[in-house]
């Protein structure tokens, strides 16, 4: 095998492994127990949460519902859903989620989540939000 053939193998083969290695996120597996540990207590039954927003994490399907305003995930888009964008703080300080901070808007406090946790609601979004 030849330099050229042997880097042009190599390349080829790394191309393969990055793209096809992701693994899936499950929602049930993986998100509901975040959004279980972290936001339920607000947004689920008589919570602050809902009760401001109309925003449940209750199931799935509530998820996907998103609030009075409007849906908080798009599915593909984690820069697009509000839900990532919340919890990555990328949007005004009052708004974060979980509320964390004194300039929060809510009454409740919550802790931020972590990177890993905020990376996996952020791939789950991406790879199309399946209810899986």
């Amino acid at each position: 095998m030849t330099l050229k053939s042997f880097i042009s193998f190599g390349i080829a083969l790394c191309c393969i492994l990055l793209t096809g290695c992701e693994r899936q996120v499950s929602f049930s597996a993986d998100v509901k127990p975040i959004l279980d540990n972290y936001c339920v207590s607000c947004h689920s039954g008589a919570g602050e949460g809902e009760a401001a927003s109309g925003f449940s994490v209750d199931d799935y399907d509530s998820l996907m519902q998103g609030t009075k305003f409007g849906k908080v995930v798009v599915p593909g888009s984690s820069m697009s859903s509000s839900l990532y964008l919340v919890v990555t703080e990328k949007v005004d300080p009052k708004i974060h989620m979980p509320p964390h901070h004194d300039e929060s808007l809510a009454e409740g406090r919550g802790f931020a989540l972590s990177r890993t946790n905020i990376e996996t609601i952020g791939t789950w979004i991406d790879q199309g939000a399946k209810n899986n």
